[in-house]
């Protein structure tokens, strides 16, 4: 386990108050996530605190329990109770780049199969909106393609809570639906995918974008079925020219939210593609190319002839598959997050070592 820096989030604390308590915070882009980030920082230090009182209390209680088995039977329901509490902190120590404490920008896009695949792009989203609830979070839908019949081709929503990235960026992949199809009138087991992508929600300060680097195109947004819900053209394509990157948003009423909310989406996705660059170019001189293919699911979801949602990278499993799809994400997020936190670990020992 990764050691929690008690101290340093401490510090963290002191100076995020010292930052609040300047009369001009609230002008900054930002404000809120930095009151969210410092009550998770002392949420994190409380529970710290707690548990440490706690396990105090226990080892001076363990020899009277070693001659009292009604006290040995409450000290060992203390424990369990104690164990969630423990994983709760160690989760904390998994979140090392400063990226992990934004806002998260999540997209969902159908892969091949029409109206199969359309439908499990709803499921997902069902299920990510679910977890955010769970988890107190914010969150809206920016932007979306309805698919033909049912469900969405795409689907960008951004959620907004402490470490919402962090804990998401664990989904990013493709995720793969095994099922008895409901829109099949043979009753056959079909096979589909969805690409899920999450990026850090990134403030307006930190990227500047050029207004003569922009095409921007309007157009009406578009209801299930390819009919116009709207005369008015609000919604809002933009290409950003120098990358490439094309974004859209159509879920607001004005033309202008919805440009605001496509640019929101822009300076994320022009973050994430300057990191990316910045990894293939160490990639390229470390001589090591990893090929990333829509048929490399992460995680499968079996729903016929049996029942089970297994993650490819850690091998957890669970049988419980409603309850998965309800939201109750968090054993495959958290394994995940250990296992990359004791990768990293591992390569900075080695490079030490070396």
């Amino acid at each position: 386990m990764i050691p929690f820096d008690i101290e340093g989030k401490k510090g963290r604390i002191k100076r995020l108050k010292e930052e609040i308590a300047v009369p001009s915070f609230w002008q900054k882009p930002g404000a809120k996530e930095v009151v969210s980030l410092l009550s998770k920082l002392e949420e994190e230090v409380e529970i710290f605190e707690a548990v440490k009182g706690e396990i105090e209390g226990i080892d001076e209680l363990l020899p009277l329990a070693e001659e009292d088995p009604a006290l040995a039977d409450e000290l060992s329901r203390e424990v369990e109770r104690l164990r969630e509490k423990v994983r709760q902190l160690e989760l904390a120590t998994f979140f090392t780049d400063p990226l992990d404490e934004r806002n998260a920008i999540l997209t969902l896009k159908a892969g091949a199969g029409g109206t199969e695949a359309c439908d499990w792009v709803e499921i997902l989203l069902r299920m990510y909106t679910m977890w955010a609830d769970r988890k107190g979070y914010k969150w809206e839908i920016m932007d979306r393609t309805p698919g033909e019949v049912v469900g969405s081709r795409t689907v960008t929503i951004s959620i907004d809570g402490a470490y919402a990235y962090g804990y998401l960026k664990a989904e990013r992949g493709v995720h793969r639906l095994v099922r008895i199809s409901p829109f099949d009138a043979n009753r056959r087991r079909h096979t589909t995918f969805a690409l899920v992508d999450v990026i850090p929600d990134i403030p307006e300060s930190e990227v500047f974008i050029k207004e003569d680097d922009l095409e921007i195109e309007t157009f009406r947004a578009s209801a299930p079925g390819g009919q116009h819900m709207q005369k008015n053209e609000t919604a809002v394509r933009i290409r950003h020219k120098p990358t490439g990157i094309v974004v859209t948003c159509q879920s607001e009423r004005s033309q202008y939210q919805n440009k605001l909310s496509a640019l929101k989406i822009l300076r994320a996705k022009l973050s994430e593609w300057e990191r990316r660059k910045r990894e293939e170019k160490i990639e390229e001189i470390r001589g090591e190319k990893q090929e990333i293919a829509w048929g490399s699911q992460i995680r499968s979801y079996v729903l016929y002839p049996y029942t089970l949602i297994k993650d490819h990278r850690t091998g957890v499993e669970r049988r419980d598959v409603e309850e998965v799809l309800d939201g109750h994400l968090d054993d495959f997020i958290y394994a995940y997050l250990k296992q990359s936190a004791e990768n990293l670990r591992n390569l900075k020992d080695n490079g030490n070592k070396g």
